[in-house]
């Protein structure tokens, strides 16, 4: 799959930044009469408020915010801006007429007091404005991080939960195994060597794929051919195990292990010593990309005495699904109404 290069998240809201404050800087040149002479000195005059919204806004965003509104210290919140902003109204006043005087027949001891108060109820509601909206940004911002943080421990405690199912499935899988292979020694221990080099084609598979978190489906299907050839050299020859197992298109990944227990479970609980038996396993990937196993045998369940496997192989199917694949997969599994067969059928959608 070829790789798209997307702008880092950090870099693209620094952009943001940078245009949106290029726009508030040029609004008074876009809304200039073209037809009256464009005077610098009136634009720079009232650049002193353009420049004071900027810093009104990232000192809230960077100081006022995380510092009191985060830890819910709203009066000293609410007082840092009051203080912040009257010194702000006082400092344009005194650039404004610093720099930009009134005429020189106009005393600044003239100037009606109602006029100064105009002046700083003129500059300071667009600055509350400004403080308000630094707040929804900063305060989104915020949720959108604790979203993500939430999201990446919940991804890291499935992660830690699917390892765990792993690890467990591991010796649960070689215990199983090796109680076969302890079986054929007792009585045929050339079965029982060709058992064991099965048994490490087995493990390579185990140790190694499975630390993958997907494995072509390919991988899989040859893994559980291996599996039945060990088991086939235990059963009897009662015993009528038919494999099918049909890759499909080539570029299906499944979660590996999977679909062992099952067919563990089928060989457990499918044979028995003195009746003929049967198991019928069929793998199949399709075009939709779904992966469907359908496991169909003769129903011998064991008794609560037998402690062959650890009974934890279909929780465990069914709890990795529920990670792996959740709202992706169907499963039925039951006895028949006359309790001869078992029949498991699960189909997980890859896609």
């Amino acid at each position: 799959m070829k790789k798209i290069s997307v702008i880092p998240k950090k870099k693209f809201e620094i952009f943001i930044h940078i245009i949106s404050w290029l726009f508030v800087f040029t609004i008074p040149l876009i809304l200039e009469d073209r037809d009256n002479v464009f005077y610098w000195d009136k634009y720079l005059k009232h650049l002193v408020v353009l420049v004071s919204y900027c810093i009104i806004f990232y000192v809230n965003c960077f100081v006022f915010i995380p510092r009191y509104w985060i830890h819910k210290k709203t009066a000293k919140f609410i007082g840092a801006n009051i203080l912040f902003l009257g010194l702000l109204t006082l400092g344009i006043y005194l650039y404004q007429d610093t720099f930009f005087p009134p005429p020189p027949h106009i005393k600044l001891s003239y100037i009606p007091l109602s006029h100064q108060i105009s002046f700083h109820l003129r500059h300071l509601l667009p600055m509350t404005f400004v403080v308000a909206l630094s707040m929804v940004i900063r305060m989104s911002q915020q949720w959108y991080s604790m979203k993500d943080k939430l999201i990446e421990i919940e991804n890291e405690k499935t992660e830690a939960e699917l390892k765990n199912l792993k690890n467990q499935l591991n010796p649960h899988f070689l215990l199983n195994t090796l109680n076969n292979i302890y079986a054929l020694i007792s009585f045929n221990t050339n079965k029982a060597q060709e058992a064991v080099q099965e048994l490490s084609k087995l493990l390579r598979y185990v140790l190694y794929e499975n630390q993958s978190p997907y494995v072509p489906l390919q991988k899989e299907l040859d893994f559980i051919n291996n599996y039945v050839s060990l088991m086939r050299i235990r059963v009897s020859k009662s015993v009528n195990v038919n494999l099918k197992l049909e890759e499909g298109p080539k570029d299906i990944q499944i979660s590996p292990l999977l679909f062992i227990s099952l067919i563990e479970n089928a060989f457990k609980h499918g044979i028995s010593p003195t009746e003929v038996s049967f198991i019928n396993i069929s793998i199949q990937g399709n075009g939709d990309g779904s992966v469907r196993c359908e496991i169909k045998n003769s129903n011998y369940p064991k008794s609560i005495t037998d402690k062959s496997g650890s009974g934890i192989g279909l929780e465990q199917v069914h709890r990795r699904l529920e990670l792996l694949y959740p709202g992706k997969y169907n499963w039925h599994h039951g006895v028949s109404f006359d309790g001869q067969t078992y029949l498991s059928v699960l189909t997980i959608y890859t896609e």
